[in-house]
C-alpha cells in the first residue's frame, strides 16, 4: 500500500513540474566571452577566436531555447 502511494505521489508531482531546460547557456557564454578576451589580451588569437564562436553559438541557442519555452 506504501508502494503505490509513493508512485502515485511520484507520478502526481512529475505532473506538475513544467517543462524546464537546466542548460546554463548563459553562464557558459560568458564563460566562453571572457575567455576570448583574456586570450586576446595575452595574444593567443586562435583561442580567443574559437572561444568567441563558441560563446556566439552557446547564445544563439539561449536564444532559440527562450522563445521556444515562451511560446509553448
Amino acid at each position: 500500500m506504501a508502494i503505490a502511494q509513493a508512485v502515485s505521489d511520484s507520478v502526481a508531482s512529475a505532473q506538475s513540474v513544467p517543462l524546464q531546460f537546466g542548460g546554463g547557456f548563459i553562464e557558459l557564454a560568458v564563460l566562453f566571452l571572457i575567455l576570448a578576451v583574456v586570450a586576446a589580451v595575452l595574444g593567443a588569437s586562435g583561442v580567443a577566436g574559437l572561444s568567441l564562436e563558441i560563446a556566439k553559438w552557446l547564445v544563439v541557442i539561449f536564444v532559440v531555447l527562450a522563445i521556444i519555452s515562451f511560446v509553448l
